[in-house]
């Protein structure tokens, strides 16, 4: 069984020619601050990686966990504006720590910072996507970060597990390393459970492995293993396979791309989700949501149909035209994300409508689907490996 792993990564990482690595900040931070061995470590394995033909963007946590050290605090903060102030600190310190590492071996790094916003609007996701594509053709390294200082979402609900999962996504990677503190995912928590083991391949993440993530975060971290599995069923369900693995393992780097039987390799989904939809369903933040029912529930499961004004049966949340909002079943559980093309507004008054009486309530009548089917992305039953498009 063990040479058939080997075999089948030897095979699946062959073709890989772009990768988004995350680092942590448990790998990168530790009670001194910045853990400049690690760093420098990575780094040039990074450059390693670049003279083998494989191009790198780099999704570094660590801002804050080095503000604290700049600070003299021992602690993480609890209000936002402490957060933020904290990352402004110890962000430069970050990038110069990598500035050094990287010269180290003739090699530049740029820094981009993103918010949730960058990829909420079509054109700046966009923007954001060529800029690191010109990087990389200049063999630049990017080093991503969330722009913590102004992102007040980002720090009390997001993690930098979902940026790179975006990220890849973003810029058509081939392959996502998630590098932690952790050898992997356990069956169990190995901090409480002597007998835990590593799983070394996930086919499908179904609810059995959702299960085995656990949702605590490392004292200096924002992100749990749950995230972590929630970032690679993201890109799985793009095609593209994940890998999380310990970081402060010398050589992780090698290892993985040598087809070594390292960390836990998530496989990715043979129906994957296109682009557009993919965005639709995982970066475009959702403004609200809309409950149907069961007809209009079946016809978009079963059959692929746009959603009617006469389907909807509640209206939940404000919104714009082009927001992106969850649609639920009667039974108000998820089935799909699209981009509705009537706001909050006007759906609750057309709602239940037969598309040929929504001019004579609005006064106009821009579409007659509230979210046409290509800006729909149907999410029921990913939480168990089952994608359908």
């Amino acid at each position: 069984m063990k040479d058939k792993i080997l075999t089948d990564r030897k095979t699946l990482l062959k073709p890989v020619k772009r990768v988004v690595i995350k680092a942590g900040s448990g790998m990168l931070t530790g009670s001194e601050g910045l853990n400049t061995k690690v760093i420098n470590s990575l780094s040039t394995e990074i450059c390693g990686l670049w003279e083998n033909g494989i191009e790198v963007v780099l999704v570094s946590s660590g801002a804050i966990a080095s503000g604290l050290k700049k600070l003299g605090l021992t602690k993480r903060p609890k209000s936002i504006s402490k957060k933020q102030a904290t990352a402004a600190v110890g962000q430069s310190s970050l990038m110069m720590a990598y500035e050094k590492a990287f010269s180290r071996c003739g090699k530049t790094v740029a820094q981009i910072l993103i918010t949730r916003d960058d990829f909420n609007n079509r054109r700046r996701y966009l923007n954001a996507r060529n800029t690191i594509f010109t990087l990389l053709s200049w063999e630049i390294t990017p080093i991503i970060n969330e722009n913590d200082t102004v992102a007040f979402d980002e720090i009390k609900f997001g993690d930098n597990d979902n940026l790179s999962a975006m990220v890849a996504n973003m810029t058509e990677a081939h392959l996502l390393i998630n590098l932690t503190d952790m050898d992997g995912l356990f069956n169990k928590d190995p901090r409480t459970h002597e007998d835990a083991k590593l799983i070394s391949v996930v086919e499908k993440i179904n609810s059995d492995v959702i299960r085995c993530a656990g949702t605590d975060p490392g004292d200096l971290g924002t992100g749990g293993m749950a995230s972590k599995i929630k970032a690679a069923r993201k890109v799985t369900l793009r095609g593209i396979p994940a890998i999380i693995a310990n970081g402060r393992r010398p050589g992780v780097l090698n290892g993985i791309f040598r087809g070594e039987a390292t960390g836990t390799l998530f496989l990715p989904q043979e129906n994957a989700l296109c682009g557009r939809k993919h965005w639709i369903a995982f970066s475009k933040a959702s403004r609200g949501r809309l409950v149907i029912d069961r007809g209009a529930a079946e016809a978009i499961r079963r059959n692929g149909k746009s959603l009617l004004p006469s389907g909807i049966r509640e209206v939940m949340g404000n919104f714009a035209r082009g927001d992106s909002v969850i649609v639920l079943d009667n039974n108000k559980k998820e089935i799909a994300v699209g981009m509705a093309n009537y706001s909050s507004d006007e759906i609750k008054k057309i709602m239940g409508l037969k598309t040929s009486e929504v001019e004579s309530v609005l006064g106009h009548k821009d579409d007659d689907e509230v979210i046409h089917r290509d800006n729909l992305a149907i999410t029921a039953g990913i939480a168990d490996g089952d994608l359908k498009c």
